[in-house]
């Protein structure tokens, strides 16, 4: 269990004072960061690391353990273990990434028949891993494919039933190296048994530059966040709600805000939306799901719904959703967003009440956080960041209240971060270094306390 820790004494990471509004930088609860002798990752006084896979590593099924490692999500597994499903953002072609080796010389080792796209020449490379891993010894226990034939896997997210929906960062058509359409979601049930998964394209649910979803678990709605510069924010209903109606029939919504018609929330020019201000919604239908054009978003922004600055990480907390706009605000260094589900949202009832949409933070600001991109929310209730951007990179943790601090650091490269999520138990952060093609598993006295 982690152990709770105090204020007093902490020093300040960086020397800069800032309006809580707009997230200064404040106090860490952990101290400042130390600096890591293996030049990795510099962690503050009391953390430490594992690498649990590193690319290229041997997994369970003869295969290796492809690089690029993106989105990932804990789940409970039997005996008090933790299952973690990770993306991999790879493309297609021969690549010393992909799982079957530099000259694909593998590929015999899999069915062919469970990949979404077996490619032309050379299959199609990205897709999800599975590991095993015991918190309590810190042993890996297996780690596999669970899912092939995808390409560009970015982020996803966890449902409630036990499942990661993997998403394809991509609006690549049929035709030379692929021989589908991509731009889908998938999904892969969390489970120990090493197996790839046949992989169904979840087509109701849209295809376009997918990056991030989580689920709402009072009521399986599925919301999804757009990479691109004037993307939008989706949800999906399922007619029936629920996990066994995914891959059937459900409608396709974008978000508008009610009374202000095509908002544009990026703040690139002036202010058109306050940090703190709280903005009524409705969601509008989408039609033409599948999008030959890759013209999603011009329909619903000219139907109304609001564009986003590169919509990408997106977590469900306590009865709110959090999602990043990796180059929103004046100085383009990102926005987060926080959303508040209508309490009859997805009912006939719905339209009585509104859900609410606010900007959480936009700190114009790299010394704060960088283009932020994957989320979490964590046990104790701050969302940790992945930052993105061309310098630096950090872990970023962000209160309640909206002040920042910094949590980690990538000592090894200018490498991004992506994937954090947190144990079943709480105990163990695990996040991705994403072109090192590091996995780490990262412990110390997290503060479960603190949101009591």
């Amino acid at each position: 269990m982690a152990v709770a820790v105090g204020f007093s004494g902490l020093r300040h990471l960086i020397a800069c004072t800032g309006d809580v509004a707009n997230s200064g930088l404040k106090l860490s609860p952990y101290g400042e960061l130390k600096t890591d002798a293996e030049g990795i990752l510099d962690l503050p006084e009391g953390f430490s690391y594992r690498i649990i896979s590193r690319a290229g590593n041997a997994m369970q099924d003869g295969l290796l353990f492809p690089g690029k490692q993106d989105g990932m999500a804990a789940f409970q597994g039997p005996g008090g273990k933790t299952i973690l499903v990770c993306n991999h953002e790879i493309d297609v072609g021969g690549s010393d990434l992909g799982p079957f080796g530099a000259r694909n010389e593998r590929f015999g080792l899999v069915d062919a028949t469970a990949l979404y796209d077996a490619g032309g020449p050379s299959p199609c490379l990205g897709g999800t891993t599975t590991t095993v891993f015991d918190t309590h010894t810190g042993h890996l226990e297996s780690r596999f494919l669970s899912l092939a034939g995808t390409i560009r896997n970015c982020a996803g997210g966890p449902t409630p039933w036990g499942s990661w929906i993997t998403c394809e960062e991509t609006m690549r058509r049929a035709g030379g190296d692929c021989a589908a359409d991509h731009g889908y979601n998938f999904e892969v049930p969390a489970s120990p048994r090493p197996q790839l998964t046949p992989a169904v394209p979840l087509k109701q649910m849209g295809r376009f530059n997918h990056e991030a979803v989580c689920v709402d678990p009072r009521t399986g709605i599925v919301y999804q966040t757009e990479d691109r510069g004037d993307g939008l924010i989706y949800r999906y209903v399922p007619r029936l709600g629920g996990r066994p109606h995914l891959v059937m029939d459900g409608r396709l919504q974008a978000l508008a805000v009610l009374d202000r018609r095509c908002l544009d929330t990026r703040n690139w020019i002036g202010r058109e939306v306050t940090i703190g201000q709280k903005l009524a919604v409705e969601w509008l239908d989408i039609d033409n799901v599948e999008s030959p054009d890759d013209d999603l978003r011009h329909q619903g922004f000219a139907s109304g719904a609001a564009c986003f600055a590169r919509g990408e990480g997106m977590w469900f907390g306590d009865g709110e959703l959090y999602f990043a706009c990796t180059n929103g605000g004046l100085a383009q260094k990102g926005q987060i967003w926080r959303f508040t589900p209508d309490p009859q949202e997805g009912t006939a009832d719905e339209g009585r009440s509104a859900g609410m949409l606010e900007l959480f933070i936009e700190p114009d600001d790299a010394n704060l956080v960088e283009n932020a991109d994957n989320l979490v929310v964590s046990p104790w209730g701050d969302l940790i960041l992945c930052e993105d951007g061309p310098a630096d990179q950090f872990l970023v943790g962000v209160t309640p209240q909206g002040t920042t601090y910094k949590l980690g650091r990538n000592a090894l490269d200018w490498s991004e971060f992506a994937g954090a999520t947190f144990s079943p138990d709480g105990s163990t952060l695990f996040v991705n270094i994403q072109h090192a093609g590091l996995t780490f598993a990262i412990v110390g006295p997290w503060l479960q306390d603190r949101k009591a």
